[in-house]
């Protein structure tokens, strides 16, 4: 109900962090999920399976490793995997930095690899190092910081 509220009643357009999120969702008639939690190689065949009955099912990626499994999992006919590349702005959850020599030619790769299989839809980073501060400059402060880091990796 909160998420039909937050999507004007169009049923999508929704992220979500667990795969059991996504399914809920999808049985409730959602068809546009950013499953925002780097993609995880034990549940590729629920992912495919989303992806498959879903308009759009979108994942993070974050290494080369989890690019190469979507490539051996290919959607059938007419779909696409749509992918964000999951950058890691200081959280030290999950995603890679924007300062590692390896993250650009990752989101050349996604991008341009096999675009008949895959979409680079954007760049994600997310501000999970917020929930550790004290008041809302220290919020801003790290907003900010993030949003350089995304300004500056992008621009390179």
């Amino acid at each position: 109900e909160g998420a039909e509220l937050a999507t004007g009643g169009g049923r999508g357009g929704i992220v979500v962090s667990t795969l059991a999120e996504a399914w809920f969702f999808a049985a409730g008639g959602f068809q546009d999920i950013l499953y925002a939690y780097p993609l995880p190689a034990g549940r590729m065949q629920d992912c495919v399976a989303l992806a498959q009955r879903l308009q759009n099912f979108q994942v993070l990626l974050d290494s080369p490793e989890a690019l190469a499994l979507l490539r051996q999992h290919p959607l059938p006919s007419g779909k696409r995997w749509h992918v964000w590349l999951k950058l890691d702005c200081g959280n030290g959850r999950a995603g890679v930095r924007p300062t590692d020599p390896n993250a650009l030619p990752l989101a050349l790769a996604i991008a341009e690899e096999a675009p008949e299989e895959v979409t680079l839809v954007g760049i994600y980073a997310h501000c999970g190092n917020t929930y550790g501060c004290c008041d809302v400059a220290a919020v801003q402060d790290t907003a900010r910081a993030t949003t350089m880091a995304v300004v500056d990796f992008v621009t390179e």
